[in-house]
């Protein structure tokens, strides 16, 4: 079975690599990774010959082969084959923009840019002090990056005001492993390891679309007729449980959490728990059994709508799994009550005695690309590099001793992701923004809130690739190096640290982030050093994190150049740590937490209000806010805008038709798309990707309510209303104003 359907085209793609022109010179194959999701897979990289003028072997500035690596062997999905076209995309911004006043677009130099960046900070600095100048980071950029980032904010800037969209994806499930175990890596194991297991559970996540090649990895699970995929929908991932595979089970959207306890209570009920292990290894057994005494199978059933016999064989299987794992993702993580459904799922894994063995255990699946190394080292708001707390004394004096400054010039800790952008343009708030690596314009919650936030500033300065639809809106962008033209490293799913090379010379105009930041912090007479060299950033990142959670201090570039595995922690003196946990958690006592967790409320399906629960999402075609892959035109092609993906019987009551048009409203905005009807949806529920512009922004709809512990905002439970209207630009028919009217 292979890794992913693209797997089909490997030979006739790598076919067109090549090592030679037609003339016959050399051109050397670079090895690197893939500059989009975390599973990173590894690719290499053939340059033309002659930049900017491609052999007629090669019609790009590179050409891309899948390389063998323990996460891709070899494959690649749709989003890495074709990666190259946006090197040298004609949307490719090449030259520093400033606004004019007519509110379009103008070259200037660099010269001009940063000298005009650096007045408006210091200015904004003077009238509203350090704090009203916010920075915006990503979770893609390479951990040099996101380091150099986070000092340059704290020292250059004197701010507190950094977070990053990485608060959007992974910050419920690192606030619950942090507290049940000491310690928040996404996969504390390998993910060859999965390999083994005869049982895994995976909860909102739809690998088979976000991450193709790791569908290899859940193989022997599949055989083994233990796949088991919680979801509303019925996903490619899903539906890879078909033919005794597996299982799917389909939950109200929402309701995750009650479904985790109540799996717990049937493995306490039934004697399936690990007592040894729960005796040995962890705390807090006895306020577990309390919380979940209530929830008994029926009661389960009657708020989640799975059925008891399916909770029971769910239970069961992983109890009496030879290797069982669960694994997570945002879809139960992107809720108000995300941190506590993510400590439920690792209190099902511990009471199973999963966590910390050879054969078994507990994960969560990054998305973006440096989704961990961009939280571990200083990007976050309450965190300083090595994943030290900023309010610890003892991490602010170490990394400020790095620093070569004083400990009380480091500010204390800021505001998450939506606060800070819910402050955008307001007095007393951030009236200068920063962006790296982010289009908050379509992913942030509110959207609309945000857009009209990011107006109401002073002044934005947007880092990008190209005119983004948050780029659109800044009064100074400037251009920046892509994944082919830098080097550096980044850190994936497993807390694998790898090597990103450069292949390729980016355009003339272009510069990277890590030049950007010390020209800006000359001339903003900033305490530090700030170095454009990758290398050396990164070895001060490693003294940075020495004796931190996160520590890289026994790591160089050139023993990552050797292409031996390194997973953090890698202090100095030893070989990395690829399996966490078997000896000890990372709690001062060596022992796991179990955190007893209940649902705050069980509140009524959406549908009761005479509206539907709009769940949002990724499509295999696109990434993220899909700035880079809607301009692809093999990507955009195949999936050109947004679609509502809605039941048949509950599309027959709306009277909307396949490939009608749909307008979905709420108290926030209005979104309009086309309608896809499926079975594959429960008939409460409505699904939209969240990778368009305009009025297709799914994030026009979502709130900005967030999770109290993580900051991470809900996403995937938002209250619609739904009715078919006339496709743009046509009068609506008899049929379609009757629908509107009723």
């Amino acid at each position: 079975m292979n890794p992913s359907p693209d797997l089909d085209k490997l030979d006739q793609r790598v076919s067109t690599s090549s090592t030679s022109d037609t003339k016959g010179t050399t051109v050397n194959p670079v090895d690197t990774h893939c500059p989009y999701c975390a599973l990173q897979c590894a690719m290499t990289l053939t340059p033309a010959a002659t930049p900017g003028r491609p052999t007629d072997a090669i019609s790009l500035p590179v050409s891309i082969a899948g390389r063998a690596f323990p996460t891709n062997r070899g494959g690649l999905c749709k989003k890495g084959w074709t990666a190259a076209e946006l090197l040298d995309s004609a949307d490719r911004i090449r030259e520093p923009m400033r606004r004019r006043p007519d509110g379009s677009f103008a070259p200037v130099s660099w010269a001009e840019a940063l000298d005009l960046v650096a007045e408006k900070l210091l200015a904004g600095r003077a009238e509203h002090g350090a704090d009203s100048v916010g920075v915006f980071g990503g979770g893609g950029l390479t951990n040099e990056k996101a380091y150099q980032l986070g000092k340059f904010t704290r020292l250059a800037l004197g701010s507190s005001r950094i977070d990053y969209n990485g608060r959007f994806c992974m910050s419920s499930a690192a606030a619950a492993g942090n507290r049940a175990f000491g310690l928040d890596r996404g996969l504390p194991f390998r993910v060859e390891d999965l390999d083994a297991a005869d049982t895994i559970l995976m909860l909102g996540s739809n690998v088979a679309q976000t991450m193709p090649p790791f569908i290899g990895h859940l193989d022997g699970a599949r055989q083994a007729g233990g796949l088991i995929v919680v979801d509303p929908r019925r996903t490619a991932t899903a539906r890879l449980t078909d033919d005794g595979a597996g299982m799917h089970v389909q939950p109200a959207p929402g309701t995750d959490l009650v479904l985790l306890l109540g799996l717990t209570h049937l493995v306490l009920a039934e004697r399936l728990a690990d007592t040894d292990y729960l005796a040995r290894r962890t705390t807090g057994l006895t306020q577990l059994r309390l919380s979940v005494a209530g929830w008994y199978p029926h009661r389960v059933q009657e708020h989640t709508g799975v059925p008891v016999w399916q909770l029971r064989e769910l239970a069961r299987r992983l109890a009496a799994g030879r290797g069982s794992y669960i694994l997570t993702g945002r879809g139960v993580e992107q809720h108000v009550d995300g941190t506590d459904t993510a400590t439920a799922a690792i209190n099902l894994a511990l009471v199973l005695g999963l966590v910390g063995t050879t054969h078994s255990g507990y994960g969560t699946l990054t998305g973006q690309g440096n989704g961990q190394g961009g939280r571990e080292h200083g990007q976050k708001c309450d965190q300083l590099p090595g994943y030290r707390k900023i309010t610890d004394p003892a991490a602010r004096a170490h990394v400020a001793g790095v620093w070569g400054v004083d400990p009380a010039v480091i500010p204390g800790a800021g505001i998450p992701a939506v606060e800070l952008l819910g402050a955008l343009g307001r007095p007393g708030g951030i009236r200068t923004l920063l962006v790296h690596g982010a289009n908050v314009v379509v992913s942030a919650p509110d959207a609309d809130s945000v857009r009209r936030g990011l107006k109401n500033l002073d002044f934005l300065v947007v880092c990008d690739f190209f005119f983004s639809e948050t780029a659109a809106l800044a009064d100074v962008v400037l251009p920046v190096t892509q994944w082919a033209e830098e080097e550096g490293t980044m850190t994936s799913l497993e807390g694998r640290v790898i090597r990103r090379r450069r292949a390729i010379d980016p355009p003339a105009g272009v510069r990277s982030e890590l030049w950007i930041f010390q020209e800006l912090a000359r001339r903003l007479d900033a305490p530090g050093v700030y170095s454009a060299e990758p290398g050396e950033v990164f070895d001060e990142l490693c003294r940075a994190s020495a004796g931190g959670v996160a520590d890289y201090s026994g790591l160089d570039y050139a023993l990552l150049d050797t292409g031996e595995p390194a997973y953090w922690p890698y202090p100095v003196g030893s070989t990395g740590t690829p399996r966490l946990f078997l000896d000890r958690f990372a709690h001062d006592d060596g022992r796991a937490r179990i955190v007893a967790v209940t649902p705050r409320a069980v509140p009524a399906p959406a549908q009761t209000q005479g509206a539907l629960t709009l769940i949002t999402g990724r499509l295999l075609e696109h990434y993220q806010s899909g700035a880079q892959t809607r301009r692809v035109p093999e990507l955009s092609g195949a999936q050109p805008e947004a679609r509502m993906q809605v039941h048949p019987a509950t599309a027959v009551g709306l009277g909307v038709i396949d490939g009608g048009w749909v307008e979905l409203t709420n108290e926030r905005g209005v979104v309009r798309c086309r309608a896809q009807l499926s079975t594959d949806i429960r008939p409460d529920t409505v699904f939209l990707p969240f990778h368009f512009p305009a009025d297709q922004r799914a994030n026009l709809l979502t709130a900005a309510a967030t999770d109290p512990i993580s900051g991470m905002p809900e996403f995937k439970r938002t209250a619609v209303r739904v009715r078919a209207i006339a496709a743009p630009g046509r009068p609506a028919t008899d049929h379609e104003r009757v629908m509107a009217d009723a």
